[in-house]
């Protein structure tokens, strides 16, 4: 059907059903003759036109009745999508109300500039989502400074009198209908304050006193008109109070309470059929909305790309983000546009702001036969699987807010002596000493549970958090990091609602606490990391360097250099914290594990050094034809870190010595490089307000610590071919550029690559060696029995056989050890058994740096689990195969350097 056929079947229907769109047809035959001749772009850009000599108020309103019939036109007809109806609704009522404020302000004070006055708009119109018939929701909020006022008045009266005229203007209805109702209901206490706002008190009423509902509300809220600065300033003040990065489910809960309480108020409209309300029915407009909100409040917080005010926008960045599946997304979506059309339906018949299906027969069929089916029946099998569909989703909602893997818990007396018989009865073997750290912990010794909300949060989850530390294998241990937990958070309500609403992670902190001493200090510091580890995609490998470095470098508008460097820490702790979790959940295998730490530090690598050039380029400029790189060496370089691992890096740049930078205070090239290598190392290494982030250690540089921080490639490949040391060439097997462009990269790569090829005197060589590696044995010993790295037959010792064959046979040299180990074996220079000793003591060492960092034996409950990362059954199974890889690789000491090392 081409546009004027479908036109002019829409106007039929809008006269034989829409007795107000038949009416504003009437009033507008000059559209009518556009719309009838299939000009419907043309139609509606006529819809703002309207005489020049009449009041404000009365123009907007022919305009608002022009809008709506040509709107509907097109909507009815198929031209236009529900998204584009409610966008040229919306953006309507942005130029009216800044239409309206204009006249306002040049009435009252026409020689001033309008300004210090601003309209907030929340739910749809802030969404951009308005119906036909849709209130608008408003906060309005005036600048004392800067609102122009008449004579002796103050702001605050003058605030008012705009308000109210405002109101008028838009609302009031009179022979050509209105512009907007208006609903002031949702302005901070509403109840007890003026119609305006000084925008600095509402600052402060959403800092300290909101309600749940508030927050929820305010993710739709923009700036719509007015002041936009004011505006602006306000959204910007309460990003932190709307977009909280602690979760917290008691939010989640309220928001689920809430709709409950609306579906038991509206009971009679929940069955579908006549009296149906779209909007707050099981299944309707509103369970879209709250599902979608829900999920923006649990993770927008912590993902901006989230942020997004309209619903069906929002639900596509859900899915973008795999939060929701994308079919799910899809299906809401598509539901979301059939309830909302119908809704508009509904509001077209008589411009009644009306969410309910008619409870009359004929009237029912009327609204069916305007949207195009044949009657009240149909228009019912049409909404059947939308509302089926969406209540479903919506009641798996509230269910998951609430987990899975529930605990039961047994009830745990206030009075300390049957307490002990609670817990005696939980399993606990010294009920009497628990029972009296528990009353401890209640009667405040632990700062976090000295506020009524941490006190209450912590006693509904204490049943389930120790009858789960009850089952773990080193319950004592747990109890005591439990403990620490207490006294080192300075608030422990979220995580306590947290685990409430997810049981499901009850375990994984049992796990944490039992097993894993360097994850249960990081959370004791930052409770939040737990947040993380609510989605399934949690349990995922870190994505690659390019995937990270963008989530490491998404930020907030207007965010300064301090902040930048806090995102990054926070973000980088977040992601290692998870690839913790992921290798004592066994997850994946520890190997991976590694990769993943190594790309993750790559990453912030790269965000870092963006960010502190950007910094630095600031006051000191750029050098022509002139880069920074940075090269990572030892197990950065091999791309496979540990949790505790630092990060081995040579600071170069390329270009001519002896630049100058062009900035506003230039440097010489070598006194600039060095200068942004201390920028770079303190943006990595200097403890911030967001905690630590990696130790940096600069001493494999040219001349060691008595060298320049940075050096230029010339004076790099200078020194590698001439005086540097054979130690320093086995280094380079390993180095691999981090930073910096491609051209750039391999010209480097380049220069390692003529320094490892150099031609060398193999007793020599073997001779270094030998001396380097007791070297490190006089100065680095081993820390405990199960120390893969430092123990004879360990990583180090490997380590030094592959760097002595590759730089001997000029051959196998690829940063990764493992790949390096294979490559050699290909070429017959070390025994294939050698790269399954690699790997097996790679995955002994990273998993002992979370579980036992001191390399001893670890508790009988924790064994299993190391011995199941290394792919072994039981742990003497483990034992068995750690000596065997320590032979096979001190069986290939002995064949490169002539001798075994003594165990």
């Amino acid at each position: 059907m081409d546009a004027r056929t479908a036109l002019l079947e829409a106007l039929s229907r809008m006269r034989d059903h829409a007795p107000f769109l038949a009416t504003a047809i009437d009033k507008r035959p000059d559209l009518l003759v556009m719309l009838e001749q299939g000009e419907f772009e043309a139609a509606l850009a006529a819809c703002s036109d309207s005489p020049t000599d009449i009041p404000v108020s009365q123009s907007l309103r022919i305009q608002k009745n022009a809008l709506s019939m040509v709107l509907a036109a097109g909507d009815l007809a198929g031209l236009l999508s529900v998204e584009q109806v409610m966008r040229h609704l919306s953006d309507f009522a942005d130029r009216a109300l800044d239409a309206s404020l204009a006249d306002i302000f040049a009435r009252r004070t026409p020689d001033q500039t309008p300004q210090g006055f601003a309209v907030i708009s929340l739910g749809k119109h802030g969404g951009q989502e308005l119906n036909y018939s849709s209130d608008i929701d408003p906060i309005f909020l005036y600048d004392p400074a800067t609102l122009p006022v008449r004579g002796r008045e103050e702001p605050s009266d003058a605030a008012q009198r705009i308000a109210r005229q405002l109101i008028d203007l838009m609302s009031e209805r009179d022979g050509y209908g209105y512009v907007f109702r208006m609903d002031l209901r949702l302005r901070p206490a509403a109840e007890v304050t003026p119609l305006a706002i000084p925008v600095d008190a509402a600052i402060s009423h959403y800092e300290s006193q909101a309600l749940t509902w508030e927050q929820a509300a305010f993710i739709r809220a923009r700036a719509s008109a007015g002041d936009r600065a004011l505006g602006d300033y306000f959204m910007e003040s309460l990003r932190p109070f709307i977009w909280r990065r602690s979760l917290d489910f008691g939010t989640i809960d309220e928001i689920a309470a809430l709709t409950r309480q609306i579906r038991d108020h509206y009971d009679k409209g929940q069955q579908l059929g006549p009296g149906f309300d779209l909007k707050r029915g099981r299944g309707g407009i509103r369970e879209v909305e709250f599902f979608t909100q829900a999920q923006q409040l649990i993770h927008g917080g912590r993902n901006p790309a989230l942020r997004s005010r309209a619903t069906l926008a929002a639900l596509d960045a859900l899915a973008n983000a795999g939060i929701v599946p994308a079919d799910e997304a899809v299906m809401l979506a598509q539901h979301y546009r059939s309830l909302r059309t119908i809704e508009h339906r509904l509001q077209m018949v008589d411009d009644q702001q009306t969410h309910s299906l008619p409870k009359d027969a004929a009237a029912l069929s009327n609204v069916a036969r305007l949207h195009g089916l044949d009657d009240g029946a149909a228009l019912i099998e049409f909404l059947r699987p939308v509302t089926d569909d969406v209540g479903r989703v919506y009641d798996a909602l509230v269910v998951s807010q609430r987990g899975g893997g529930e605990i039961v818990p047994v009830t745990l007396s206030s009075d300390p002596e049957l307490l002990a018989d609670n817990l005696a009865a939980i399993g606990f073997d010294d009920p009497q000493a628990l029972a009296a750290r528990v009353m401890g912990w209640r009667n405040g010794s632990a700062r976090a549970l000295r506020t009524a909300a941490g006190r209450k949060a912590f006693e509904a989850v204490l049943p389930s958090v120790l009858t789960a530390l009850s089952d773990a294998p080193d319950h004592v241990a747990a109890l005591n990091r439990f403990d620490d937990l207490l006294r080192n958070l300075p608030s422990t309500v979220n995580i306590f609602r947290l685990l409430e609403a997810r049981p499901g992670l009850m375990q994984t902190v049992v796990d944490i606490l039992s097993h894993a001493p360097v994850l249960a200090e990081a959370l004791a510091q930052r409770g939040d990391l737990l947040d993380g580890l609510i989605d399934a995609s949690a349990y995922d490998l870190a994505g690659d360097v390019d995937q990270l470095i963008a989530k490491f470098a998404r930020e907030e508008a207007g965010e300064d250099y301090q902040r930048r460097l806090d995102m990054v820490r926070v973000r980088v702790g977040e992601a290692r914290f998870a690839l913790g979790v992921q290798l004592i959940e066994g997850r994946h295998d520890p190997l991976a594990i590694a990769a993943g730490y190594a790309r993750v530090a790559e990453a912030a690598i790269v965000r870092l050094a963006d960010c502190a050039i950007a910094e630095f380029t600031k006051v000191h400029g750029r050098i022509a034809d002139s880069e920074p790189v940075i090269l990572a060496l030892g197990r950065l370089g091999g791309g496979a870190l540990t949790h505790a691992s630092d990060l081995d890096l040579i600071f170069l740049f390329s270009g001519e010595i002896g630049m100058e930078s062009d900035g506003a205070r230039p440097l010489g090239s070598t006194q600039y490089y060095n200068r942004l290598a201390q920028r770079i190392i303190a943006a990595l290494s200097v403890p911030t307000a967001a905690g630590a982030l990696y130790e940096v250690d600069t001493r494999l540089r040219p001349n060691g610590a008595q060298g320049l921080l940075a050096v230029s490639f010339a004076s790099f490949a200078e020194y590698q071919m001439g005086p540097a040391w054979t130690w320093e060439h086995m280094a380079l097997c390993r180095a691999r550029p981090v930073y910096g462009s491609n051209t750039a990269r391999a010209q480097l790569a380049g220069i390692i690559n003529d320094a490892l090829h150099r031609q060398r005197e193999p007793d020599t060589l073997i001779a270094d060696a030998l001396k380097m590696r007791s070297d490190i044995a006089a100065h680095k010993p081993p820390l405990g029995v199960l120390d893969a790295k430092l123990l004879p037959g360990g990583l180090v010792d490997l380590e030094f056989i592959v760097h002595t064959l590759q730089l001997l046979h000029h051959t196998a040299f690829d940063p990764d050890l493992g790949k390096a180990v294979r490559l050699l074996a290909d070429a017959g220079y070390v025994d294939p058994a050698l790269g399954d000793a690699h790997d097996l003591l790679t995955c002994l060492l990273v998993s002992l740096r979370l579980i036992a960092p001191d390399c001893s034996e670890p508790h009988a409950a924790s064994r299993a689990l190391i011995a199941r990362a290394c792919g072994c059954g039981e742990w003497h199974e483990l034992l068995a195969v750690f000596d065997q890889a320590r032979q096979c690789v001190n069986h290939a000491w002995a064949s490169v350097f002539g001798a075994p090392r003594e165990f």
